[in-house]
């Protein structure tokens, strides 16, 4: 798979849950639900959500850093994909839409502190968590972060395939060359009657590359 790029999204992809609500939960000083239900409903964008609900969170580095190591799991299977992608060329970018401290933490813990990653950078304040998306070109953006990712990519040549799990996979996906999916984007694309490979654990997604080749 000659100049191949698989963009994976984080959280409920690579994770078995989203360590952002897994911190909200034990940390945010507020409703941040009720920001989630206007994200999910369509009254805010994902980086307006992220910037108010994690204001909420005024824990230290330290502290939000254990919780993910402690309970924060990977989803099976992530051991064999990294392998084989590295076996293989596939170059593997993570663009998520959660925050940047908790990627590298748990993929740190985990012994995949090479992989790359975009993200929301975070600041730590003492007036909560300062979290914002920026594009390739270092632009701030509310919307759409995971899409500039893959232009991007294919602009660069890559012949990129996607593996994501949530509604805000379905823009990048659609551009991407072929998408492993689960959860609701595997829904989107059972109803859409899209091309598309299924996973459960991520040793499917080995299994559908090898196939791809």
């Amino acid at each position: 798979m000659t100049n191949t790029l698989l963009q994976c999204d984080f959280d409920g992809t690579l994770t078995q849950e989203d360590v952002s609500f897994l911190i909200l939960e034990r940390f945010a000083e507020g409703d941040w639900k009720s920001i989630l239900r206007d994200y999910q409903g369509g009254k805010i964008t994902v980086g307006e959500f992220n910037y108010r609900a994690f204001a909420m969170v005024k824990q230290n580095r330290a502290a939000l850093e254990k919780l993910v190591r402690e309970e924060a799991r990977l989803r099976p299977g992530v051991h064999e994909l990294v392998e084989y992608c590295h076996n293989n060329g596939i170059v593997i970018m993570i663009v998520s839409n959660g925050l940047d401290f908790y990627i590298e933490t748990l993929l740190g813990h985990n012994g995949f502190g090479q992989i790359g990653i975009a993200a929301a950078r975070t600041i730590f304040t003492p007036y909560g968590l300062d979290a914002r998306y920026y594009d390739p070109d270092n632009h701030e953006m509310l919307n759409e972060f995971k899409a500039s990712y893959t232009h991007r990519f294919i602009e660069q040549g890559f012949r990129v395939l996607y593996a994501g799990n949530g509604p805000s996979d379905v823009p990048a996906s659609r551009l991407a060359a072929h998408t492993f999916a689960t959860e609701s984007l595997l829904e989107y694309y059972q109803n859409q009657k899209l091309p598309h490979t299924p996973f459960q654990d991520l040793n499917d997604i080995v299994v559908g590359l090898k196939k791809l080749v």
